[in-house]
């Protein structure tokens, strides 16, 4: 056949209405066009009442589609969308939709602005897509990286937080008493002749005891901002916000009472026949010219002045 021979048409071939409705219809995604004018539905797809429950009659006005949106979501999604639809700027949004029987499904409209030859906008057409399973899948997998990322700020053996996890929390709370004028103190613990310790009972039995300092600590941070980190080996730190020189020497000697009442027997202590700890103590009205390392370093010459002197004692002083 040649070029000669084929059909010559009028161009593209139209769909007869009818059968463009069935196919919009026969699809998971569910059409609807609203009136901009009216703010009416002028059309919402049949698969609507399979979805939520609610029959296509029953979307009237676009007040019904907000309303039968979840309330934590009603105002900004109503908002986004009828400024987008204004300034004339297809868009998307995902919220929430109210079923008939009382639970919600997760939508994402995709929202096509049509605009009359002088610019107004004159309806607007989308497609309602049932996200759901989409959504839980995210929420699972947000849930693991929070505990991905609670594991990365976790001592492994105690379940406190660790070094990295105070660097955090320090830098953050000084910061805040800094700008707050505010004092911020830190208490460094580290438990007497640890060496000893595990050379006498094990790294077993090491681990264990190190397991119920830090329990007993933990229950001694007892306000929300309160942080309790392994600090390294057999040494914890607390850092304790918008608390006074006395405030944390009352609870540095609460730490050190306490763990002395566990009675965690230590046969090879130089110290006592229980595990005991020594403690050193700083406090600071952080200002511009101070930095979080110099009081650091001082709290931990505290620390170190006690085991000198003795061990099993605090030693603090407000800087």
């Amino acid at each position: 056949m040649s070029s000669n021979d084929v059909p010559r048409g009028s161009g593209r071939q139209e769909i007869d209405p009818a059968v463009y409705k069935t196919l919009l219809e026969s699809t998971k995604a569910i059409p609807w066009k609203i009136d901009w004018s009216t703010m009416r539905f002028a059309y919402i797809g049949p698969q609507i009442e399979e979805l939520l429950g609610w029959t296509p009659e029953s979307w009237a006005t676009v007040q019904d589609w907000a309303d039968r949106m979840h309330p934590d979501d009603r105002q900004r999604v109503v908002d986004f969308c009828v400024a987008q639809s204004k300034a004339g700027v297809d868009h998307e949004a995902d919220y929430r939709a109210l079923t008939k029987e009382g639970s919600y499904v997760w939508l994402r409209d995709v929202v096509h602005v049509v605009r009359n030859p002088d610019g107004s906008v004159d309806s607007l057409i989308g497609f309602m897509f049932d996200i759901s399973e989409r959504k839980r899948t995210e929420e699972r997998l947000m849930g693991l990286q929070r505990e991905l990322e609670d594991l990365s700020f976790k001592d492994g053996l105690t379940g406190v937080g660790n070094r990295r996890r105070f660097d955090a929390v320090l830098e953050s709370e000084w910061i805040a008493a800094r700008d707050a004028k505010r004092p911020l103190s830190l208490v460094m613990i580290d438990i007497d002749c640890f060496k000893q310790y595990n050379d006498r009972y094990g790294h077993v039995r090491g681990d264990e005891c190190l397991q119920r300092v830090a329990q007993t600590l933990r229950t001694n941070a007892t306000r929300p901002r309160d942080f309790l980190a392994r600090y390294g080996g057999e040494e914890f730190v607390l850092v304790l916000p918008d608390t006074d020189a006395n405030g944390a020497e009352r609870v540095a000697a609460r730490c050190r009472d306490a763990i002395a009442a566990e009675a965690i027997a230590h046969e090879t202590s130089t110290v006592a026949p229980n595990v005991t700890v020594s403690i050193g103590v700083g406090t600071i009205v952080p200002a511009d010219e101070d930095a979080v390392k110099r009081f650091v370093d001082e709290v931990d010459r505290r620390l170190y002045s006690a085991k000198e002197r003795g061990r099993n004692m605090v030693v603090g002083r407000a800087l």
